[in-house]
C-alpha cells in the first residue's frame, strides 16, 4: 500500500477518537504509526495512551495469525477449512440433537455495525436461535432502558460533546472519564474556564472528582436515594419549571410524590452525603439557565440501575432541562461501538434499527429485507448473564465474537465453569484471550486498522473506520467467517464479505426504525466526518418523530440534537417515572462488612485482552490492586503494597493494597482488567435489574483480610 496517512478512528472507547495511520517502515513488523488528526471534532487531535499504542496489538508477536483447533485437549494450528468445517459440524450436531436454541451466540460492543448486524442475522436465520446477546448488556443497558421509558428513544448523548463547555453546570454521576476517556476531559475543563461548574458524584475522589467544584461521595449503591433527595430539595425550594412540566411532560404528580418521601436527612443517612452538600448541588444545578446530567456505569451497573437513571432524568425534567439547547440528560457510553452495537440486532430482544423483536411490523419489515418469512424469526432470548449462566445445560454450543466473559462477567469463576461445561465453544478474536484459551476452535480475525467498517460513538455520530494496512496471511474478517459458516450450514446467500455491501443492507433494514441509518452512506461518512442518527433517506419516515417533519424530500443532514421540538413518544411528551429508593441486592453485614465497587484505570481497557499485551500500558498498570482507606488498612495491619484478600459470597481475590484517603472508609475498589488471583469479577454480584437485566457490578458485600499475617 502507498505510504500515505489513512484517516480513521481508535479501536477503544466510545469517543472513537480520530487518528491518522501510516504504514510503518519495513522491519517494524508491519504495524502502523499513529499521528494526530486535528480535523475530527470529538478529540481534536488528542489521544490517550491506549490510542497512541493501539498499533502494538497489530504485531504478529501478540496477535493470532492462524486458526487453532483442540486436539487431544490441546489447541493446535489448523487450516481454515478444518476449523470452519469443525464449527459447522458441531453447530449442526447441536441443532439436530437439542434444537436450535441449544446454539448460543455472544457478541461484543466493539464489533462494527456491519458485524453486529450480520451476527444478529446469522443467529436468527442460519442457526434459527433466539439465544443471542452481547457484552454491551453489561455497560449501558440500564441507561438505555431509562431513556426509552422517559424519552421514547435511547441515544447515549442527545447532543454533541461540543455543547458541554457552553452549558452552565454538569452533574457527572459515576464517571471517571479522566481515566476512562481522557480526551473528553477537555470539554469539562473548558466548561469551568467558561464560568460553568462541575459536580462529580463518585464514592472515590478520582482524577475526575479532583476537577470538580463539588464532589459528593455516596455509599456505593445509593445513587437512587441521592437523586431522589436532590429532587425533593428542588421541589421544596421552588426550583421546578412548572410551565415546562405542564407543556412537555406527563406523570409529574406521581414522581413528585415519590421524591417528597426522601427528605434530606433521610437521604444523608442512606448515602452518607451531608445535607449542606445536597443543598449546594441543587444550587449549582438550578441557578444557571442551562444544565446537564450525565451518567455512566456507576449508577447504571446496579440491580436497580434503570430506576436510578430514571431518577436522574427526572431532575432534568423537573427543572425544564431535557429537550432544550445546551441542557438535558445523557449517558456516557463506554465501549467503542456500544451505541451502534445495541441498535442493529445482536441484543436478545432487538432487530436492526433498534426495532423490538416482538413488534409484528418490525418483524415483517426486517424479514422482507432478509428474504424470509416473519414467522420464521425466533422470539426474544436470554439476556447476557442469563445466557452465560445457561451454558452447558440449555445451551450446548456457543459461537463467541469480540468478548472475554471469563474476565468481564460477574461471578466470573462460575461463568468460567459454565463455559468449560459446553459441548463446543468457537471463538473469533484477535488475541488468545482467557475465554479463547478454553475454546475448541479459535479463529484469528482482522482488527480495526486492517478492515473497513462503521461504528457509532457516544454522541450517536456514525463514523467510518478505514482500512490502513493489509492483514497478515492467515487472518480473515468476521464477515468472511459468517459467510463461510452460513454457506456450510445451508444458507448460500445473504452474508456478503464486503463491509459496504453489508452496510447498504443495514440501511434498508433500519429504514423507518428508531435508529434510522437509511440516509447514511459511506461516501457521506467520509466527506462529513460522521453523520448523526436518525438520518432517514429521501422520502423516508422515522419512527417516534424525534425530528420534525416525517417526509424527507432532500438529503437529510442527520440529527445532532434530539428532542428540541418534541420527544420520541406517541404524544411527544417526556414521561416522568415515579421511583423510590431500595437497597442494593447485597448489603454489608457482620460477615461481609465492607462494600466493593469496581472500575477501570487509565492504562487498561475492559477485560484487558488487548491492552495487557502492550508493554507501555503494562508498565503504567502492571496488575490488579485493592484500594482501601487508611483506617481500614490500619484495622487489618496492612501496609502499602501488602497482599490483601477480598472475599465475597462468590469467591476470593488477592491483590496488593493501595492505601488512599480518596476512598470512603466503608468501601474498597478493584479494577476489573485482570484474570487469575486478582480477578475482581470473581467477587461481583450477578443480581439483575428487572428491566435492563444489568448485573450489579458496582456494589456487593465483602470482607477484607490481610494475607500471611
Amino acid at each position: 500500500m502507498p505510504n500515505s496517512a489513512t484517516p480513521t478512528h481508535c479501536p477503544y472507547c466510545a469517543l472513537q477518537c480520530g487518528m491518522n495511520l501510516t504504514p510503518a517502515a519495513d522491519g517494524t513488523d508491519g504495524v502502523v504509526v499513529v499521528s494526530e488528526r486535528a480535523d475530527f471534532p470529538v478529540n481534536r487531535g488528542a489521544l490517550c495512551g491506549k490510542g497512541r499504542t493501539a498499533p502494538a496489538v497489530l504485531s504478529s508477536r501478540v496477535r493470532l495469525t492462524t486458526p487453532l483447533v483442540r486436539r487431544a485437549g490441546v489447541l493446535e494450528p489448523a487450516s481454515w477449512d478444518e476449523a470452519l468445517d469443525r464449527i459447522a459440524e458441531e453447530l449442526t450436531r447441536t441443532r439436530t440433537e437439542h434444537g436450535p436454541d441449544a446454539c448460543g451466540v455472544f457478541g461484543g460492543g466493539g464489533l462494527t455495525n456491519e458485524k453486529a448486524y450480520a451476527l444478529g442475522k446469522f443467529a436468527r436465520i442460519v442457526l434459527g436461535t433466539s439465544q443471542i446477546d452481547y457484552n454491551g448488556r453489561f455497560c449501558m443497558s440500564s441507561a438505555a432502558a431509562a431513556g426509552i421509558k422517559a424519552f421514547g428513544l435511547d441515544r447515549g448523548l442527545p447532543f454533541p460533546l461540543e455543547d458541554i463547555p457552553r452549558t452552565g453546570c454538569v452533574v457527572l454521576v459515576g464517571s471517571n472519564l479522566a481515566e476512562t476517556m481522557p480526551p473528553a476531559l477537555r470539554y469539562f475543563t473548558e466548561l469551568r474556564e467558561n464560568g460553568g461548574t462541575l459536580v462529580v458524584i463518585d464514592p472515590r475522589r478520582t482524577r475526575t472528582a479532583e476537577q470538580a467544584d463539588l464532589h459528593l461521595a455516596p455509599r456505593p449503591g445509593t445513587d437512587l436515594a441521592l437523586a431522589l433527595g436532590l429532587l425533593h430539595l428542588i421541589v421544596a425550594e421552588g426550583r421546578t419549571d412548572e410551565q415546562y412540566i405542564l407543556e412537555r411532560t406527563s406523570g409529574w404528580e406521581e414522581a413528585r410524590a415519590a421524591a417528597m418521601a426522601h427528605w434530606p436527612e433521610y437521604v444523608e443517612r442512606i448515602t452518607g452525603v451531608p445535607v449542606p452538600q445536597l443543598r449546594e448541588a441543587v444550587r449549582l444545578f438550578c441557578e444557571p439557565e442551562h444544565a446537564m446530567v450525565l451518567t455512566a456505569r456507576g449508577p447504571e451497573q446496579q440491580s436497580k440501575g434503570t430506576d436510578t437513571v430514571g431518577a436522574w432524568i427526572n431532575l432534568t425534567l423537573a427543572t425544564g432541562r431535557a429537550g432544550r439547547p445546551l441542557s438535558g440528560y445523557g449517558c456516557l457510553t463506554g465501549q467503542g461501538n456500544g451505541q451502534g452495537g445495541r441498535e442493529h440486532g445482536q441484543k436478545a430482544d432487538q432487530l436492526p434499527g433498534y426495532r423490538k423483536l416482538v413488534d409484528p411490523e418490525a418483524r415483517r419489515h426486517v424479514a422482507e429485507v432478509w428474504g424470509v418469512d416473519p414467522d420464521s424469526l425466533p422470539g426474544p432470548g436470554r439476556s447476557a448473564y442469563e445466557l452465560l449462566d445457561a451454558l452447558g445445560t440449555d445451551i450446548r454450543s456457543l459461537l463467541l465474537m469480540g468478548s472475554n466473559p471469563v474476565v468481564s462477567a460477574p461471578r466470573a469463576a462460575h461463568i468460567e465453569e459454565r463455559i468449560k461445561s459446553l459441548d463446543f465453544l468457537a471463538v473469533c478474536d484477535v488475541v488468545l484471550s482467557e475465554t479463547a484459551a478454553l475454546a475448541d476452535v479459535v479463529l484469528p480475525v482482522t482488527q480495526w486498522a486492517e478492515e473497513t467498517g462503521t461504528t457509532t460513538n457516544l454522541e450517536g455520530r456514525v463514523l467510518l473506520r478505514r482500512r490502513a494496512i493489509t492483514p497478515p496471511d492467515g487472518v480473515r474478517s468476521d464477515l468472511e467467517v459468517m459467510h463461510e459458516l452460513a454457506d456450510r450450514l445451508g444458507v448460500e446467500k445473504g452474508f456478503p464479505t464486503d463491509a459496504e455491501e453489508v452496510f447498504e443492507e443495514l440501511r434498508r433494514a433500519s429504514a423507518g426504525g428508531v435508529a434510522d441509518y437509511s440516509g447514511i452512506t459511506y461516501r457521506r461518512l467520509a466527506e462529513e466526518n460522521g453523520v448523526f442518527w436518525p438520518c432517514p433517506a429521501p422520502g423516508g419516515e422515522t419512527e417516534g418523530a424525534a425530528i420534525e417533519g416525517a417526509a424527507i424530500e432532500s438529503v437529510h443532514p442527520g440529527t445532532p440534537r434530539l428532542f428540541l421540538e418534541r420527544f420520541a413518544t406517541e404524544d411527544g411528551r417526556a414521561r416522568f417515572v415515579p421511583v423510590s429508593h431500595r437497597a442494593a441486592a447485597e448489603e454489608p453485614d457482620d460477615e461481609y462488612p465492607v462494600l466493593l465497587t469496581t472500575g477501570r484505570v487509565v492504562a487498561q481497557y475492559q477485560s484487558g485482552a488487548q491492552t495487557r499485551r502492550v508493554d507501555e500500558l503494562n508498565a503504567a498498570a502492571p496488575g490488579p490492586f485493592v484500594e482501601l482507606h487508611p483506617r481500614l488498612a490500619e484495622r487489618l495491619g496492612a501496609a502499602e503494597g501488602d497482599p490483601v484478600a477480598v472475599v465475597s459470597r462468590r469467591g476470593r481475590a488477592v491483590a496488593p493494597a493501595r492505601i488512599t484517603a480518596s476512598i470512603r472508609p466503608d468501601t474498597v475498589f478493584m479494577p476489573f482488567h485482570w484474570p487469575g488471583e486478582g480477578r475482581a469479577n470473581t467477587l461481583t454480584n450477578p443480581a439483575l435489574d428487572p428491566t435492563s437485566r444489568m448485573p450489579e457490578f458496582k456494589a456487593c458485600a465483602v470482607r477484607v483480610e490481610a494475607v500471611g499475617k
